[in-house]
């Protein structure tokens, strides 16, 4: 290849030998050929780069480090050796589907006002091809509001305008550690639209091995700091208290221990939003997506605290803000995520009583 490639995608790779090849393999068979494959290695004890060093395609390139020093700074050092016009993220386990790069270089030239562009992914559980928990559709308002009280992006989908990349320094921050994306979402989104091609066109790869899995800890407290940087103008001396409650309920799934919880949760979604729409232009269909995809959210709380039996069900919708609603809950479904809850209950005081 002798001029610049049009993409160019940046690994980190660690002990990957296992399951690089496949994620590789899916990279050959691209409609979009014209791209490089950039993988930092660092310092892997397996065979990673033996393979790499083999690897029969030209447009795969290693850079081996001389110390480890975590995947941030290996992600960072392959921006800095990145050639294209656009940088595509991809795991070293993650598998692309053929039309990946097509689909995204297309939306950015159509769309050159827009930093970023993801795509809805697939889940690849073992054997299982699972659909994303993520919103099946999207607009950019829905999207830039989202990161606000969730991740709705998987890193390996991303693709990024290189010169939106380089205005940022790092471009992932080694301190965000395990949220760096996360982080990096927020960063992009200042300097312009980011979007999301809804068809799929990557599989996500979930197994005990993924860092997502081993670093849960790590990556709530960095994503604490991150919602906690975005909410502080709006809340102030309050936005410690309800980055924790976003991070732990709506982005960790877990359960409210009571009503007073669910209560405050309402009333932070509520002024986040009321703040985001004063001063993002929205449509009126985006108003109403974002709202329906927010009391899905709060919804999902409510019934997960309902199965818990740390809710009651009158509790709940007592403490619903007006405009969040139920959500894609219905009223059937939460009682019967009330009786589930009743049954574990009366599970629990039957074996202690034994």
């Amino acid at each position: 290849m002798t001029g610049a490639p049009v993409v160019s995608v940046i690994m980190a790779a660690y002990n990957g030998a296992a399951l690089l090849p496949a994620t590789l393999a899916t990279l050959q068979k691209q409609t979009m050929g014209d791209f490089e494959v950039i993988v930092v290695d660092d310092c892997s004890t397996d065979t990673t780069r033996e393979l790499l060093r083999h690897w029969p395609d030209p447009r795969v390139r290693m850079i081996a480090l001389p110390k480890n020093g975590g995947p941030v700074r290996a992600r960072n050092r392959a921006v800095a050796e990145a050639r294209g016009r656009y940088i595509a993220g991809l795991d070293q386990d993650d598998l692309c589907l053929p039309a990946r790069f097509e689909e995204q270089v297309a939306y950015l030239d159509a769309h050159p006002d827009t930093v970023m562009v993801a795509s809805a992914t697939e889940v690849l559980d073992g054997a299982r091809l699972l659909p994303s928990p993520h919103v099946a559709h999207s607009t950019p308002a829905l999207l830039r509001w989202l990161i606000r009280i969730e991740n709705p992006f998987v890193w390996s989908s991303v693709m990024v305008r290189a010169d939106a990349a380089r205005r940022l320094e790092p471009f992932t921050r080694p301190d965000i550690l395990y949220a760096e994306d996360f982080d990096l979402y927020h960063r992009l989104s200042a300097l312009g639209p980011i979007a999301r091609i809804d068809t799929p066109l990557l599989a996500y790869r979930r197994h005990a091995g993924g860092a997502s899995q081993r670093y849960e800890d790590i990556m709530l407290a960095s994503a604490r700091r991150v919602l906690e940087m975005a909410y502080s103008p709006v809340l102030g001396a309050q936005a410690e208290d309800a980055a924790a409650l976003v991070v732990e309920h709506l982005m960790h799934r877990q359960p409210v221990p009571d009503r007073a919880t669910l209560t405050r949760l309402g009333d932070i979604l509520v002024r986040l939003q009321q703040a985001f729409f004063s001063e993002q232009p929205c449509e009126a269909s985006d108003i109403r997506l974002i709202r329906w995809a927010t009391a899905r959210r709060w919804a999902d709380v409510a019934r997960a605290s309902l199965r818990s039996g740390t809710l009651s069900l009158s509790g709940a919708l007592s403490v619903r803000p007006p405009h969040l609603g139920l959500g894609h809950a219905g009223l059937e479904e939460l009682l019967w995520a009330r009786l589930i809850g009743r049954a574990r209950s009366a599970t629990r005081r039957q074996t202690f009583a034994a």
